[in-house]
């Protein structure tokens, strides 16, 4: 009888610990997989946070620049809140829900919240055109229609700064770091020949 009562304890502690095992796999899936899920719906792009390298080289990218900035799947918020910091009026776009709660806190947590937005949005049916600062962490399948689309809503002078990789079509005109801390800057106004157009329109000089 002894054995028996034994042999069921043991097997009440194994189901028990099968049991918060298994539970605790189940919670921490619920809580990861929204972390690590698509973050647009056209293509498979997984959230990677970025490097302090890369976080410092698209500061330097931003340097002598002021305006708005948009960061197009902002993640977990740190371009924005670093670019927060350095005064920009920044803005995040993340299709990720549990990724925008969390931006907002460590906004909040940093005290930029008051420069810093984060919206839960499909960046493909989002319009850019009040951005003169655009950061881009992509992949290659989505940079073809991307570069369209900026191409196509933003003004003259704004600047485009893709991180990872690069557009396929336009120029950049400068790149700073290495290997995936590599960023890209793209002026719009050189690749549009907006210099070249405003010179053509200025006023003949009355004699």
């Amino acid at each position: 009888p002894e054995a028996c009562e034994g042999g069921s304890r043991r097997k009440a502690w194994g189901l028990a610990v099968t049991t918060g095992v298994g539970g605790t796999l189940v919670a921490l899936y619920a809580v990861v997989t929204p972390f690590v899920m698509p973050a647009l719906r056209r293509v498979c792009l997984p959230f990677v946070p970025a490097t302090s390298t890369q976080i410092q080289n698209v500061l330097k990218m931003l340097e002598n620049r002021s305006g708005s900035l948009v960061d197009i799947g902002s993640g977990d918020g740190r371009i924005v809140i670093a670019a927060a910091k350095r005064g920009f009026k920044a803005v995040g776009y993340e299709l990720n829900p549990w990724l925008v709660w969390y931006s907002r806190y460590r906004a909040w947590r940093d005290g930029v919240h008051h420069n810093t937005k984060f919206y839960i949005s499909d960046l493909w049916k989002v319009s850019f055109s009040d951005y003169t600062n655009v950061v881009v962490f992509g992949v290659p399948q989505m940079m073809p229609q991307l570069e369209k689309k900026l191409e196509e809503e933003l003004e003259c002078n704004t600047r485009i700064i893709a991180c990872r990789f690069p557009f396929p079509c336009w120029i950049p005109d400068h790149t700073t770091g290495e290997g995936i801390d590599t960023v890209w800057a793209y002026d719009l106004k050189r690749h549009r020949g907006c210099e070249t157009q405003t010179l053509a329109i200025t006023p003949e000089t009355e004699f």
